[in-house]
């Protein structure tokens, strides 16, 4: 089963990396530094069903798309901006993508339908550029030669994915010890630069059971009338080149079970950073691995905001406040009763007769 899983992944993404990184002259990138995107605090606020409704009162930040091998403004993706949104509800992360888009799908053909991408430095020497930027080749990348250059990557291709149902991280891949999922195509991998790209836990040194898929995701369109669910029968969907917008939502944990370098790990209150790709078939045209458009020429920072502690010390304290005076009340009234217990006892009125003692010899 490993094997099957290593030469889909390949027949997915390895034919594509092979020109999925060509490009035509030296490398530049005009970044503007202070975009970010922020995650906030809001636990018990987001749902996992592709829409967008429960993100509404959440702050985004829109970005242009532009080819991710040419970033210029001339190639931008012509029907629109994406909004990204992030939020943490203090365990989990979530994600919501926003990108207008006329409606595309035919079931299982992922490259005639929408595809996203997140990414994440995990190594402190990882770049944006070149997946990590490790320079060793598909014959040398190996986990010690590449240290340092780690990037975390979740890709969620919707070919075979019903729109409002949850994909990733599943029992039966996950207790196959890998990133996959045979399901929807969202699946969880790691790379060292475009050419050494891989399925958490596996890789080129071999295979390591200890892996997971850690990402859950759904997709949505605007355009869709029905809101009850849909199923595989129900393909596809809505009729092709409807006008609307796809939303794309995930979440993960801030913190894994992963001990290979495989997973980026988010702190409250730190920064991250991170990446965004949306493929799309434009034309009707299948896309390819290097028609992506990415939200940046490089790396923007995921502000992962603390939280305040405000309303749950305000809450804590008022708690104690009602609590010592309810033990207050309680203490003087038996006070009370006590006082007039005994003051009733002391000034009692005594009808005590004196009885002579009568002897009897």
């Amino acid at each position: 089963m490993l094997q099957l899983l290593v030469i889909a992944c390949l027949l997915i993404f390895g034919t594509e990396t092979v020109v999925s990184h060509q490009e035509s002259g030296e490398w530049s990138c005009e970044s503007d530094s202070e975009i970010q995107v922020m995650a906030d605090y809001g636990p018990g606020i987001i749902t996992l069903d592709g829409h967008n409704d429960d993100w509404k009162d959440i702050e985004g930040s829109e970005f242009p798309l532009r080819p991710a091998l040419d970033p210029d403004a001339d190639h931008e993706y012509a029907a629109g901006k994406m909004t990204v949104k992030a939020l943490h509800d203090g365990r989990d992360m979530y994600f919501m993508l926003e990108i207008d888009g006329n409606y595309a799908y035919q079931k299982g053909e992922n490259n005639k339908c929408p595809s996203v991408s997140l990414m994440f430095q995990i190594g402190d020497q990882a770049t944006y550029h070149n997946m990590g930027g490790c320079k060793e080749g598909t014959d040398s990348c190996t986990s010690k030669a590449c240290r340092g250059f780690e990037v975390d990557i979740m890709h969620f291709s919707i070919g075979n994915a019903i729109p409002g149902r949850l994909y990733g991280g599943n029992p039966i891949d996950n207790r196959e010890g890998n990133g996959g999922d045979r399901f929807g195509h969202l699946v969880d991998m790691y790379a060292w630069n475009p050419h050494c790209r891989y399925l958490d836990g596996l890789g080129p040194s071999g295979n390591d059971s200890s892996a997971q898929n850690d990402w859950h995701g759904a997709w949505w369109h605007s355009s869709f009338t029905t809101q009850s669910g849909y199923v595989e029968e129900d393909s596809p969907y809505t009729p092709d080149g409807k006008k609307g917008t796809y939303y794309f939502e995930f979440s993960r944990p801030l913190r894994t079970m992963d001990r290979l370098q495989q997973d980026v790990q988010f702190t409250l209150g730190s920064p991250a950073k991170m990446s965004v790709a949306f493929w799309y078939p434009m034309d009707s045209k299948p896309w390819h691995g290097s028609g992506h458009y990415t939200i940046n020429c490089d790396w923007i920072p995921l502000d992962i905001s603390s939280g305040s502690s405000s309303s749950l010390t305000t809450s804590t304290v008022e708690g104690s406040s009602d609590g010592i005076s309810i033990s207050a009340i309680v203490l003087s009234m038996i006070s009370l009763v006590v006082s007039g217990f005994i003051a009733y006892k002391l000034f009692l009125p005594r009808d005590d007769r004196f009885t002579p003692m009568v002897d009897n010899l």
